[in-house]
């Protein structure tokens, strides 16, 4: 019983009761589609005389109209923009597995590391030169720098082309570094070798007696060397010790 008592209040709860209105149903239609009229026509004529001689022009079926023909103008645009979007993907894909796999590191990445690695022994040789610590410290960083440079451009999100321009443009720093430390290199050795024959020869004995009597033994030698060659080719050895005389 309780069961029905709720069924039959339920079923009276969802009950709607309909009252026709013919007035709102022709102000309804007037304003969808334009059709009908406005009723009754003395109240509309009298208070909404303005409202009544435009209300079926201004029907919402016009505009819904016109929007459905805008709406099919815009098809052709609509499939022109999803092609080009669709190229646009297709050019993006690409783009994005260029940037992501190094290609240009496999082409210059010998040439750059070696070059790095020769420059890294040549600063090292910077204290076995002659060089100070300052100045080893100075061209570590340079490496330092060069470094960073290279795994920086491994990491960065570019084209493989535009890669390949920094690995060589970071590959001709590297090389004009690195002559200009060999030019470094060679100056301080030749300072260091100079220094060494001048420290040297600076706490040298000359014996100047010596020294002349070795001139003199030479220029003995010279002379009787000459004369001899004379007498023998003109056999008259009277005129060649006058003419060796004369030239003394």
């Amino acid at each position: 019983m309780a069961v029905a008592v709720t069924v039959t209040t339920a079923v009276h709860a969802q009950y709607v009761t309909y009252n026709h209105d013919s007035p709102k149903q022709n102000q309804v239609t007037v304003m969808e589609t334009g059709t009908g009229a406005l009723s009754p026509d003395l109240y509309y004529s009298v208070l909404h005389n303005k409202y009544k001689k435009s209300a079926a022009a201004k029907n919402k079926l016009s505009f819904r109209t016109l929007a459905g023909i805008n709406l099919y103008n815009q098809v052709d645009e609509a499939e022109a923009i999803d092609s080009a979007l669709v190229k646009r993907a297709k050019v993006e894909a690409l783009n994005v597995a260029d940037r992501q796999v190094d290609i240009a590191w496999l082409a210059e990445g010998d040439k750059v590391s070696r070059q790095m690695e020769r420059f890294r022994r040549n600063i090292d040789r910077i204290l076995l030169s002659g060089g100070t610590p300052a100045d080893k410290e100075r061209w570590t960083e340079y490496y330092h720098v060069y470094q960073c440079a290279i795994n920086a451009t491994k990491d960065a999100y570019m084209p493989n082309a535009q890669r390949k321009k920094e690995y060589l443009r970071i590959y001709e720093d590297v090389a004009r570094q690195n002559e200009i430390l060999v030019s470094y290199l060679a100056k301080r050795q030749n300072a260091t070798a100079t220094s060494t024959l001048l420290n040297a020869t600076d706490n040298r004995t000359l014996h100047k007696g010596g020294i002349v009597r070795n001139a003199m033994s030479r220029w003995q030698e010279s002379r009787l060397a000459v004369c001899g060659s004379q007498s023998g080719g003109n056999g008259n050895g009277e005129d060649d010790n006058e003419s060796v005389n004369r030239g003394k």
